[in-house]
């Protein structure tokens, strides 16, 4: 039997449509469904790495996991990289296939059709249920004719569609009305209900309004979701950088991390942020670094053009002063590769300029060329010196995403890679100053490991004359019980689940 597929779409980007699906996801595997999610093209810069080292968005990989399921690239099959306001590179099936603007893209849309029915055929064939997930909103309707993530992928999987409204910023209801009405009529049907999202204060408040919204419209307001602290999703676009309480309330430590403006992978500080007494800030200018206890430059979709808004916004001699102040600075991917001498590029792969002068924190110089790697790696920190040096010779799950190789000469390596993509390898990761405190790596998901990140924390407390909390790296679980538990208590799963003919819990 092929799975049944819901799909829950949006009045906006942001609205809520990954915390629903991940807690949809966990509440019917929960009940012990075969559940996996999907969504046929996702625009994020923060992606993640299959074991087959297909990259795909980090919100269907998080999905997955509230699923108890392994993510593969047919849950994401096509995923937009914006690498400036126009153009994005193109993945599909986890493998970058080039970079285009839109009118570009849109000629790509008979050939893509076809590379989501495949893949949402393979799940529904592996699977009892799909949760489909939209992107924007369906009521786009300059975009329509070329929708490949949308109402087109509803009447493809003959699915059902519960739509998501963010509360919280305000006119509710004129979004949730406005998108039924700009709907074509076969596409207005397929709405079978309603979700207020990130509520705050009474709910009684909500009633006249909500059943107004039902009367005029004929859609039932399946549930009304609080405002959710602590049991979110990985964070997945550049809305999530401004979220309340996602980054941390301040305390003891404090983390800055340079709002690169095509920042990518930043969902790599969150566990830092999880921690009490630490709180992430993302720098938009030199004045954000100067209580920062660690300076961190993340990844990037566009290295050189990153390096320049570095450079213009007095950033660049920011980091450079943290740095010679003995303050710890961490680059990632993309800064990484700004933390050493030069960029080259000689096959114009991220611009037209063949060699861009670094920040020269690091003897190390990056080339691009056209292969991107994407996988899977277990590493060993190598250092017994630095911010990592009490996870000394301790072995780390990661991932790495990029399109560049960079050499060094003299430098240290943070990092001794143990296996790539499930093989036995020996090689080095990153590099280290001098005098330690500037350290670059390719490694994506490092503060993922508990140990990992009380090391650090701990070794920034003591530069700061502080303790070390004893709470810091403690184990805590994934998240996704919580999650579900929350979203649960205020929508009707029941009565979702019949909207597809299955039984919660399952019988």
């Amino acid at each position: 039997m092929r799975a049944r597929c819901l799909m829950v779409q949006g009045t906006a980007s942001s609205a809520g449509k990954s915390l629903l699906c991940a807690a949809l996801c966990r509440l019917f595997a929960r009940a012990g469904w075969r559940v996996a999610p999907f969504k046929a093209q996702n625009m994020a810069l923060n992606a993640a790495v299959t074991v087959g080292g297909g990259e795909i968005g980090r919100a269907q990989a998080a999905q997955a996991e509230a699923a108890g399921v392994e993510p593969t690239v047919d849950m994401n099959p096509i995923l937009l990289k914006p690498e400036s306001d126009r153009r994005s590179q193109v993945v599909v099936r986890g493998r970058a296939l080039g970079s285009v603007d839109f009118r570009e893209y849109a000629t790509l849309g008979p050939a893509l059709l076809p590379v989501v029915a495949e893949s949402l055929a393979r799940l529904r064939g592996a699977h009892e249920l799909v949760i489909i997930e939209g992107a924007g909103s369906p009521a786009e309707i300059n975009l329509s004719s070329s929708d490949l993530a949308n109402m087109r992928v509803a009447r493809l999987a003959d699915a059902p569609v519960i739509l998501v409204g963010d509360i919280d910023r305000g006119g509710l209801f004129a979004a949730l009305l406005g998108t039924l009405e700009l709907l074509e009529p076969e596409d207005r049907a397929r709405v079978a209900g309603v979700v207020v999202n990130k509520f705050r204060g009474d709910a009684a408040l909500l009633a006249p309004g909500l059943h107004e919204l039902a009367a005029r419209t004929g859609v039932p307001v399946l549930g009304v979701v609080p405002w959710l602290d602590g049991v979110l999703p990985p964070a997945e676009d550049s809305l999530d950088l401004d979220a309340p309480g996602r980054w941390g309330r301040g305390g003891a430590l404090e983390v800055a991390v340079v709002r690169f403006p095509r920042i990518a992978n930043f969902d790599d500080f969150e566990p830092l942020a999880a921690e009490p007494g630490v709180r992430v800030v993302f720098a938009r200018s030199a004045a954000d670094l100067e209580r920062a206890d660690l300076v961190v430059l993340p990844g990037t979709k566009s290295t050189v053009h990153d390096l320049r808004w570095l450079g213009a916004t007095g950033l660049a001699d920011a980091v450079t002063r943290a740095a010679a102040a003995g303050r710890p600075v961490l680059g990632v991917c993309g800064g990484y590769q700004m933390l050493g001498e030069a960029v080259h590029d000689p096959d114009g792969v991220e611009s037209n300029e063949p060699t861009v002068r670094a920040l020269g924190l690091l003897p190390v110089v990056t080339t691009f060329a056209p292969t991107k790697t994407t996988v899977r790696v277990r590493a060993r920190v190598a250092l017994r010196a630095g911010p990592f040096a009490a996870a000394g010779g301790r072995t780390v799950r990661a991932y790495e995403i990029h399109a560049g190789r960079t050499e060094g000469h003299g430098a240290g390596a943070p990092f001794a890679i143990v296996e790539r993509g499930g093989a036995e390898v020996a090689d080095l990761d990153g590099a280290v100053s001098a005098a330690g405190t500037v350290l670059g790596t390719y490694l994506h998901g490092l503060f993922a490991d508990a140990q990992l990140r009380r090391a650090m924390l701990a070794h920034l407390a003591e530069r700061r004359g502080i303790a070390t909390d004893p709470r810091w790296g403690a184990p805590r679980d994934d998240g996704w019980d919580r999650l579900a538990d929350a979203v649960g208590r205020t929508l009707d799963v029941p009565a979702v689940a019949k909207l597809v003919g299955l039984r919660f819990p399952r019988r």
